[in-house]
């Protein structure tokens, strides 16, 4: 690994071969910079990109394609108060020229109770799509509206339209937000002018090289891509790339005070932090690829296209970063210029306290941490999992104003119907069938393929789409039309989409998990080559995560106010938390055990936790900030993932990796390696402090 990190460095950090690096770059950049920007248009933003795979419900979505040339989508529009009647009559003539082709907009349809009306608007998705339109038809139910009317849009297109909404300006908000986070905590991190302008102009390069990988892949290889997995990738490029360089530019400074020459500086600082930096991206990398064996889409989308984004940030932060750096020269630390000679750091620092403060009372110290994060998990215990279309939002959109409205006057399900797929030989036995089931309003025939084969079945239900009541009514029906001979009937809507993907992800949990961890501890084994220190280390991060679940747990409920979290946020958050959580661990325990080598175990280990303290705080905060930025996002889910990550890193960055790791590591001592070299090496009466220094020699290192 040496040798290879030695040729490596060589590139980015010689004499002449750094520009060579360096117009390679722009010139990738140049060329390939256009497809950038056409990420969107291989994005997938159908209902099944979001399903599982397999799924009864995904099926129905691709059997209903059958049906018509261009699919069709209902918008329905809801009329309340004095005075409707006339405005829905007037609406529905109007509406005609949103209508698809061939299809009529039927009369309004009237609530029992009288309040209400229902108008029914069939939309085509082909053109400009469904967005645009709805968008005109808000505008034209909107006008014209006499005092005491409240008109609202919703229905599956309208629901869609709103959620498009979101993700619309998601990548270039999510992009100038977390710029902007990641500048201002790069200025305060290095105190100076410039410096801080080199990490962000090697994510600019990664961020450049992921979109354009990740649109290649998408392109050419089918590599699922969708608007939430787009947007989170930016992020991660930022937070991910801007930790590696945090690493690298201080073990740079660190080798400046060492060596005049700043190439020499350059290539020990990436033959040394190299290791880590590879460790910590080969681990969050495959923890995501291990996504890849979940049944839902959506969380394939997110593991692969994010693993792609992790590499390339690997990638800039290894090659151009470190050819910026030395073509700058050491000016860019200004400021504070490490001058050759001098001390690399203080020898008092609050690195140095805590270490000090930790080695006194090791056992008292990790047994308060394990008790404070297992106070936090139990907040974790009441945790309510699911949210309803209506709570998917931090503020509410016509979408779910319109579906208040009709749950109010009508049966819940009559603007968003479960759909049957059956043998048309077959609607009167199905049709039968699924009337008879506890919780259907009734069952209404639908279209039939050019051929005649299939046809379907609009069931409206009693229930909201999707409540709990609705979901075992789809249960009950399934059961119902299965058993009817040669239907080959198959339920779908969005009750039976929400449906399977609450299955699915529970059966994610106990398939991804123990893979992701399985990942996480071979990785650590290869970089620390020690068995009960990588066990160690993975518990205490299993541990971090259920703590960083129970304390936003606690805000979700008391300061945001959510109704629940999202059945997708734990499998997410905890290989999010898993991969990039034990990135500081990586950082922190191969310094320390390069240390322990040449000091012996527990000065090693003080010696590791005082020289990447610093660094490893700001990469911390830095990761940590740039996931709060989702707070702020309209849509529930990307808030709680944004919440979750950012107070799991945090955890981890201020109590695991300081406090919690390094006072396992001490109390366990040279056990703490075993069964490698280096527990061999520190073995003797002072097996503590005790170095090797060359074969069949040790010397011992007073406290």
């Amino acid at each position: 690994m040496n040798a290879l990190f030695r040729r490596a460095a060589g590139a980015p950090g010689g004499r002449r071969t750094k520009y060579l690096v360096l117009v390679a770059w722009l010139v990738l950049a140049v060329a390939l910079g256009p497809l950038a920007g056409k990420l969107g248009e291989v994005e997938d933003t159908s209902a099944n990109a979001f399903l599982p795979s397999g799924a009864e419900s995904a099926l129905v979505n691709t059997e209903l394609e059958k049906f018509r040339t261009d699919t069709v989508m209902p918008a329905v529009v809801v009329y309340t108060g004095e005075g409707a009647d006339a405005k829905a009559a007037a609406d529905r003539a109007a509406f005609a020229e949103f209508a698809a082709e061939g299809e009529q907009i039927a009369p309004p349809i009237p609530s029992e109770d009288g309040k209400a009306l229902m108008t029914v608007v069939p939309l085509s998705t082909e053109g400009d799509g469904i967005t645009g339109t709805i968008d005109e038809l808000r505008t034209t139910a909107a006008a014209g509206a006499p005092p005491g009317v409240d008109v609202a849009v919703g229905g599956p297109a309208g629901s869609l339209t709103d959620q498009v909404a979101v993700f619309d300006t998601l990548d270039s908000t999510l992009m100038l937000a977390t710029g902007l986070v990641v500048a201002v905590l790069l200025l305060i991190t290095y105190r100076s002018p410039v410096l801080w302008l080199f990490p962000l102009l090697a994510v600019g390069f990664a961020a450049v090289l992921t979109q354009v990988g990740t649109y290649l892949l998408a392109r050419y290889a089918d590599l699922p891509v969708n608007p939430q997995s787009s947007g989170i990738l930016m992020v991660l490029v930022f937070g991910v790339g801007t930790d590696y360089a945090l690493l690298l530019i201080a073990r740079y400074r660190e080798e400046l005070h060492r060596h005049e020459d700043r190439h020499e500086a350059m290539q020990l600082a990436l033959r040394r932090s190299g290791p880590a930096v590879l460790a910590s991206a080969g681990t969050i990398a495959a923890g995501l690829v291990c996504l890849s064996l979940a049944d839902l889409d959506s969380s394939r989308s997110i593991g692969l296209v994010g693993a792609v984004g992790v590499l390339c940030g690997l990638l800039a932060m290894l090659t151009v970063l470190p050819a910026l750096l030395v073509i700058a020269g050491r000016w860019v630390f200004w400021p504070f210029v490490p001058a050759y000679g001098t001390p690399a750091r203080k020898a008092d620092t609050v690195w140095s306290r805590i270490g000090t403060a930790v080695a006194r009372r090791p056992r008292w110290y990790w047994m308060m941490s394990l008790a404070v994060t297992g106070v936090l998990a139990l907040s974790a215990t009441g945790i309510g999992m699911g949210l309803q279309q209506s709570e998917m939002f931090q503020e509410k959109p016509e979408s779910v104003v319109a579906q208040e409205r009709i749950s109010a006057h009508y049966p819940s399900g009559a603007s968003d119907p479960a759909k049957i797929v059956t043998r048309a030989a077959a609607v009167p036995e199905v049709s039968a069938a699924a009337a008879k089931v506890h919780g259907v309003a009734r069952v209404e025939d639908g279209e039939r393929t050019v051929d005649g084969e299939l046809a379907t079945l609009s069931v409206v239900l009693k229930d909201i789409p999707d409540s709990q009541a609705a979901k075992d009514t789809v249960d009950e029906l399934r059961t119902a039309v299965h058993r009817v001979d040669g239907a080959d009937a198959l339920v779908g809507g969005t009750t039976a989409q929400t449906l399977d993907t609450q299955r699915a992800t529970d059966r994610d949990l106990t398939t991804v998990i123990p893979a992701v961890l399985a990942v996480v501890l071979l990785v650590l084994i290869w970089l620390l080559r020690a068995l009960v220190a990588p066990l160690l280390l993975l518990a205490t991060v299993v541990v971090s995560f259920f703590a960083a679940l129970g304390a936003s747990n606690l805000l979700f409920e008391h300061v945001f106010g959510f109704a629940g979290v999202d059945w997708s946020i734990p499998l997410l958050g905890f290989v999010f938390l898993v991969a990039l959580g034990i990135d500081y661990n990586i950082f922190l325990m191969h310094r320390v055990r390069e240390e322990a080598a040449r000091l012996g175990h527990a000065r090693g280990v003080l010696e590791g936790l005082t020289s990447t303290g610093g660094v490893i705080t700001s990469a911390g905060v830095v990761l940590a900030a740039t996931f709060a930025v989702f707070a702020g996002l309209p849509l529930v889910t990307m808030a709680q993932m944004g919440v979750l990550v950012g107070i799991g890193v945090l955890l981890d960055t201020f109590l695991v990796r300081t406090v919690l790791v390094p006072a396992l590591a001490l109390d366990l001592g040279r056990w703490f390696w075993w069964p490698g070299r280096l527990f061999s090496a520190l073995s003797g009466p002072a097996s503590a402090d005790t170095p090797r220094t060359s074969p069949g020699r040790r010397r011992s290192v007073a406290r």
